[in-house]
């Protein structure tokens, strides 16, 4: 049979026909010998493996078991323990809020990275310009209980009602954390702070808890600004 004595389209069954018997054999065989490898039963493991599943289904590798002990011994059965709250003042209800003159000052702390660190130099540069504030320098790694590179820059409580909202329309999408000063540095970063667009870890679980007064963050302005803060 030949393709000219084709009157119809040709199917499957009449493509196979076209093949000659020589080469029909020889796919014949070929599809034979992979079904055989396939259902073959896998050769001895390499040392140190253990074969899991059985013969023609994945075999994952196991290696060898780490010999001694846990040094964390027995914890599957702890109890689970109440931690004590960091909170000031409140390991029982207080009958009265705080006095709002135990903050003296505020921080805020602007972060950035390799990918965004041109924000935070305009950021940095539009603060000098129209703010009279205390600017730190640049910190290029972690410091204090700031675990990315930032900057800061303190300012006095009459200032809070502006720098606020002009932060919050002027972040550049930067994470800025905003805490207070009181005589308990570690409750200003962890439980009186505010956030402008996301927050992030700040380590300060061991600063301390309690500062006399005299050691209260003070602020003392360093920049010459030149700008009056855009208004509408």
């Amino acid at each position: 049979m030949t393709i000219k004595d084709t009157a119809r389209p040709a199917g499957d069954d009449q493509w196979a026909e076209l093949v000659s018997p020589g080469r029909r054999n020889l796919l014949l065989g070929v599809g034979a010998a992979t079904a055989a490898v396939a259902t073959a039963a896998p050769k001895g493991a390499e040392a140190g493996v253990k074969h899991l599943a059985p013969a023609g289904a994945y075999d994952p590798f196991v290696p060898p078991p780490a010999q001694g002990t846990s040094p964390w011994g027995d914890t599957i059965n702890e109890a689970t323990p109440a931690p004590v709250s960091l909170r000031p003042g409140e390991q029982t209800l207080p009958e009265k809020p705080q006095p709002f003159t135990r903050i003296t000052s505020y921080h805020a702390h602007v972060y950035f990275d390799e990918d965004n660190h041109h924000k935070a130099e305009r950021l940095r540069q539009w603060v000098i310009e129209r703010f009279h504030v205390e600017l730190g320098n640049w910190n290029l790694g972690p410091r204090g209980p700031h675990v990315t590179p930032s900057f800061y820059f303190g300012f006095t409580n009459d200032l809070l009602p502006i720098i606020v909202p002009w932060l919050q329309l002027n972040s550049l999408g930067l994470t800025i954390l905003l805490h207070p000063n009181t005589d308990d540095p570690r409750a200003d970063h962890l439980d009186y702070a505010m956030w402008i667009n996301r927050t992030q870890p700040v380590n300060a679980y061991r600063m301390a808890s309690h500062v006399e007064p005299h050691e209260v963050e003070k602020i003392l302005p360093n920049t010459r600004p030149t700008i009056v803060p855009e208004r509408g």
